[in-house]
């Protein structure tokens, strides 16, 4: 028996590490063909290594062509605020729906959930108009503004706080807390975790956001690293070590 056990964990372990290496090589490549020449990406067969590791040519040109500080600090300021909003818009909504009663709820709620529902692009047209009605495009707030209510956090809050006991919440109210005090002394503070997960999935949602930067801020300085990086590449032809060099920095 302890013979078999052995080998099932060995098997195990093969496995995990296969799938170890095939998750570390896309990065592995990334950081390999941001120090080759342009002729040595195209070469047949590939090859993994570069001739030198002393060519830095594609993170000069990066460099000198992105303003990474701007955009290091756009994607940052996007994040932080994109993160507060939804942590704190997302909990007061999701405890309203889950411990108090007011008419229309299961509608209000309803509506909520529909914007999960539909693709984002969907929405892309009418924040738009928004924004531009505003007059604030190649803004930070800009960037910000389809953060500031989150469907998904309020969905994801609304469980946590059903998993509360109403019980604590009636104890509460007869030492004479409202509901709001309530709420930030007492369900607030449970639902640590399920807030930290919340901020980790918005955070990497914003980050990976391309599309909306792009449409609407049009000055370079005024993007973020995802959207930035997206400019590295030409209508016709890539250059793959300059776009592998800006990837590694972002």
């Amino acid at each position: 028996m302890k013979h078999k056990s052995n080998i099932s964990k060995i098997i195990v372990y093969l496995v995990l590490t296969l799938g170890s290496v095939i998750m570390i090589f896309p990065f592995v490549w990334m950081i390999m063909t941001s120090f080759k020449t342009v002729p040595e990406t195209t070469l047949i067969p590939p090859t993994l290594f570069p001739s030198s590791f002393r060519n830095t040519a594609a993170y000069q040109q990066v460099t000198a062509s992105l303003p990474f500080a701007k955009l290091y600090f756009n994607t940052l300021v996007m994040i932080v605020i994109r993160v507060i909003c939804a942590v704190v818009f997302s909990s007061m909504a999701a405890f309203a729906f889950a411990k108090i009663n007011f008419p229309l709820k299961n509608l209000f709620f309803m509506l909520v959930l529909s914007q999960l529902m539909f693709p984002a692009q969907v929405f892309i047209l009418p924040q738009y108009e928004m924004i531009a009605s505003l007059k604030m495009t190649d803004t930070i707030f800009a960037l910000v503004f389809p953060g500031l209510v989150s469907a998904f956090g309020t969905f994801f809050l609304r469980q946590t706080y059903m998993g509360i006991p109403d019980a604590l919440l009636d104890a509460a109210r007869i030492d004479g807390c409202g509901f709001f005090r309530a709420f930030v002394k007492i369900a607030f503070p449970l639902t640590k975790t399920a807030m930290a997960a919340l901020a980790v999935f918005t955070a990497l949602f914003a980050y990976g956001d391309l599309m909306w930067p792009l449409i609407v801020n049009t000055k370079l300085d005024k993007l973020t690293l995802s959207s930035g990086l997206s400019t590295l590449r030409g209508q016709y032809a890539v250059n793959y070590p300059n776009l592998m060099a800006g990837s590694v920095l972002a």
